[in-house]
């Protein structure tokens, strides 16, 4: 049974998998998915019924697309639709959104490489209905480009459908802040963020284009129906604002509120932000109150009235939306629950402490020398994000196992290598050495590395993490390399995750037979390398749980350098003295090639280094002002139970 969700004009059915509760604070129609892939699955199928629906009535079906990693897997159903269930493309004609200026069509990083790579190539639609900006044209001709594609547009009849996604800034296409409501097809200079989040797809920032072709409001707002995707939790803020926000020219996705057709499809991570799950009792005092919920809600009003837990009153309780909590309990009972509940996630040691009662501790006491493997997507997580409790597992005597899951051999500069090569030439000449140097001087933008570079480049990363690996005190026999085959394409658009992969990672936990693993839980992008090498862990515990070493392992997820665990998420804390703090800015300064103008910086412009030190520090000011001791730092955890 389908279920139809109606908002102003809209009348949709979507199958119950995805949530919509519309609240007060609410603006545009949203429906929220446990994942990308189910909301994708979806917003494609809509789009096949409208096709088919179209081809039924005789007339063409005008899209307009988006590009991006938010519809790859949207495109991936209707590729799937159309070689397993006969769906044509044959009466559609398509507007894309947006080209990068200048861009040649063949580059790997255009518009109309992309949406050929992922659609076109493999559907049966007329290379004449394909329609995407024209990234070579230049001085006047740029204007009437612009003018003919609004005509052409409006020729076809107009959009029966535009899919969106949505940038930090709020742009939709290459409409960035300041972009006024009835702009049209135009040039348009790119946001500094917008410049930074594309600069992995093109190795730096510096390679990134400062201009693009762009439709305009108007023209995106003339669409009969439009569908924004919303994935991870690095859009859940620009999501809250766009969809709860006031209309503004500074948040041009704000706009879609005036657009009688427009639903935003989201997943869990994406809609974080969004009040009803961020504070859902703002939206409702008779929510349903679960210890989780009561947690989040405490930290929340501490921050809220700027108290410790144990100086909440009933009358904070009662002013902020709470009051359903005292119906159960009164103030001094759920401060002090919550209270005992923070501080038994603090330990010194995170591999247990032996001989010590351990009921109310993060870590079982036994057995006492455990066995442990540290699972780092890239060769220098593993020291960012859990320096110190990898640390302090080694100092402590456990048999501590660290498993890179890709060689990170992309993540290397061109330069970084070059100096490599050329100081090993210089020791000894080679024709190998040599042939690298040339590569790399020859190389032009957006080229593959060929396999004698990314060989070199994964080098660079292994030695690195040995460096921090042996200052740790940790035997060079406990460092596995695993180079998971998903990654090792030469670019950036990375494999699926494949069955190879998988028992790669079954093997090294079948080998150690750990007691602890660690892996990294950040999933800010769903699509990038942390989310494949924890679905890598995640299907090889499911493949192993049957076996007998297992039920003795406990998964625990850190989170990367963008993001920590909410407090209330926490279930072990690792405090850190300043001593420690400065052992891991060691370990981290041992990984020199992603030190001093990293590659991927991402939106933060500070090192990693200083990235995860003020993460710590932030987490442990956190706990103080909660009313816990005062730490230097703290290395935040949650426990994955398996099913």
């Amino acid at each position: 049974m389908e279920t139809t969700l109606k908002k102003k004009s809209i009348d949709i059915s979507y199958k119950p998998v995805g949530r919509f509760e519309e609240t007060r604070f609410e603006k545009i129609h949203n429906i929220i998915f446990d994942n990308s892939r189910e909301g994708s699955a979806i917003v494609a199928k809509e789009i096949a019924d409208l096709i088919k629906q179209k081809q039924a009535e005789g007339k063409p079906c005008v899209l307009g697309l988006a590009t991006g990693s938010s519809p790859i897997r949207v495109y991936e159903e209707l590729v799937r639709m159309h070689n397993e269930e006969g769906l044509s493309f044959s009466n559609v004609t398509t507007f894309n959104l947006d080209e990068y200026l200048p861009m040649e069509r063949e580059n790997r990083q255009s518009y109309h490489y992309f949406m050929h790579e992922h659609l076109f190539n493999h559907i049966d639609i007329a290379p004449e209905n394909v329609n995407i900006p024209d990234g070579t044209v230049t001085g006047d001709a740029i204007i009437e480009h612009c003018v003919a594609y609004e005509k052409k547009i409006k020729d076809a009849g107009g959009l029966d459908f535009q899919l969106l996604g949505i940038g930090r800034t709020g742009h939709v296409g290459f409409n960035e802040p300041g972009s006024h409501y009835n702009s049209a097809t135009r040039v348009i200079t790119l946001d500094h963020i917008t410049r930074v989040d594309a600069a992995p797809a093109f190795l730096g920032i510096d390679n990134v284009p400062r201009k693009a072709i762009t439709m305009g409001i108007a023209t995106v707002m003339s669409a009969k129906r439009i569908v924004l995707l919303g994935w991870g939790q690095n859009k859940a803020e620009i999501i809250n604002n766009t969809i709860e926000g006031e209309i503004s020219s500074q948040v041009p996705a704000t706009y879609l509120q005036e657009h009688k057709n427009c639903t935003f499809v989201l997943d869990t991570g994406a809609a974080t932000e969004l009040t009803r799950n961020k504070t859902p009792w703002l939206v409702d005092e008779s929510c349903e109150w679960s210890e989780q919920l009561t947690a989040k809600a405490i930290v929340w009003l501490c921050g809220k009235t700027g108290k410790s837990i144990l100086s909440l009153t009933d009358k904070d309780y009662n002013d902020n939306g709470m009051s359903g909590l005292l119906t159960q309990q009164d103030s001094y009972d759920l401060n002090i629950k919550m209270f005992n509940r923070l501080q038994h996630t603090i330990t010194g040691w995170p591999g247990g402490k032996p001989n010590a009662e351990d009921t109310h501790r993060p870590e079982r006491a036994l057995p006492l020398k455990k066995r442990v493997i540290i699972f780092s997507p890239h060769p220098d997580d593993d020291v960012i994000s859990m320096g110190g409790t990898f640390d302090r597992l080694v100092s402590q005597g456990h048999e501590v196992h660290v498993a890179y899951q890709t060689s990170g051999n992309i993540a290397v500069s061109d330069t970084e290598a070059l100096k490599f090569a050329e100081t090993a030439n210089s020791i000894q000449p080679t024709p190998e050495a040599q042939k690298i140097i040339d590569s790399i001087k020859s190389k032009k933008e957006a080229d593959f590395d060929p396999i004698e570079v990314r060989k070199l480049k994964g080098n660079i990363r292994r030695g690195e993490s040995y460096a921090a690996t042996r200052y740790f005190g940790l035997d060079d026999a406990n460092v596995h390399f695993l180079d998971l085959p998903f990654y090792e394409t030469g670019a950036i658009k990375k494999n699926d995750l494949s069955d190879a992969d998988v028992a790669i990672m079954e093997d090294i936990i079948k080998k150690v037979k750990p007691h602890q693993i660690y892996a990294a839980g950040d999933l800010a992008d769903p699509h990038g390398t942390h989310k494949v090498c924890l679905d890598a862990v995640f299907a090889a515990v499911e493949q192993l749980k049957d076996e007998p070493f297992m039920d003795e392992c406990w998964l625990w997820l850190y989170r990367g350098a963008w993001h920590e665990w909410d407090i209330n998420e926490i279930e072990m804390a690792v405090p850190m003295s300043p001593g420690q703090v400065l052992r891991k800015r060691l370990a981290i300064f041992c990984h020199q090639s992603q030190k001093d103008g990293v590659m991927f910086q991402g939106d933060d412009s500070r090192e990693f280094w200083m990235r995860a030190e003020e993460r710590n520090k932030d987490t442990a000011e956190h706990y103080k002002a909660l009313g816990m001791a005062d730490y230097a730092a703290i290395e935040a955890f949650v426990r994955y139970k398996f099913k």
